[in-house]
C-alpha cells in the first residue's frame, strides 16, 4: 500500500483528467486571446491559496464575482470530466447566498451525481496544485461511481 501512495504522489497534477478539463474551461473563457501566452499553471494560480495568503483573508466575508466564477469553472470541469468518463451529460446547478454559503449539484438525467454543500466560498482554494487535482479527481470519481451504480436513473428520459 505504501508503494501505491508513493506512485500516486509522483503523478504530475497537470496530467489529471480533471485539471485538463479545468484548463480547457479557462481557455474557453478567453474570447480575446488575453491568456494565450500564459501557461496552464499561471491560469490555475487563483485556485492556490497557501497558508500565508489564507491568513490575510477574513474569516467571514462575501464572495466576489471572480471567486464565484472560479467556483463555477471548477464544478463545470468536474461535470465535463464525468461526461467524458461516462458518456452521460452532466448539468451543474448552483444556489449561492450572497454571504458565501450554498449548494452545488451536478446531475445526470434524474440522478444527482455530486451534491456539495458550500461554505466560506470567499476562501475557495487549495493549498497546492496537487490538492486542487486531488479534490477534483475525487469528485469526478464519486460522480462516475454514482452513474455506474444507478445507470437507469442517469439515462432516464
Amino acid at each position: 500500500m505504501g508503494e501505491a501512495q508513493a506512485v500516486e504522489q509522483s503523478i504530475d497534477p497537470m496530467e489529471s483528467i480533471f485539471v485538463k478539463e479545468l484548463v480547457k474551461q479557462w481557455r474557453a473563457q478567453d474570447s480575446y486571446g488575453a491568456w494565450e501566452g500564459k501557461s496552464d499553471e499561471t491560469l490555475l494560480e487563483p485556485y492556490i491559496i497557501d497558508k500565508e495568503k489564507r491568513k490575510t483573508m477574513p474569516i467571514i466575508g462575501d464572495p466576489d464575482p471572480e471567486t464565484l466564477w472560479r467556483l463555477e469553472l471548477f464544478y463545470n470541469a468536474v461535470g465535463l470530466a464525468i461526461e467524458r468518463e461516462t458518456g452521460n451529460m452532466v448539468t451543474p446547478m448552483m444556489k449561492m447566498h450572497h454571504e458565501g454559503f450554498g449548494r452545488m449539484v451536478l446531475s445526470a438525467g434524474r440522478l444527482i451525481v455530486v451534491n456539495k454543500q458550500l461554505r466560506d466560498v470567499h476562501r475557495f482554494g487549495f493549498l497546492t496544485l496537487e490538492k486542487l487535482a486531488e479534490e477534483g479527481e475525487k469528485l469526478v470519481l464519486a460522480g462516475v461511481e454514482m452513474i455506474q451504480k444507478y445507470p437507469e436513473v442517469a439515462n432516464y428520459g
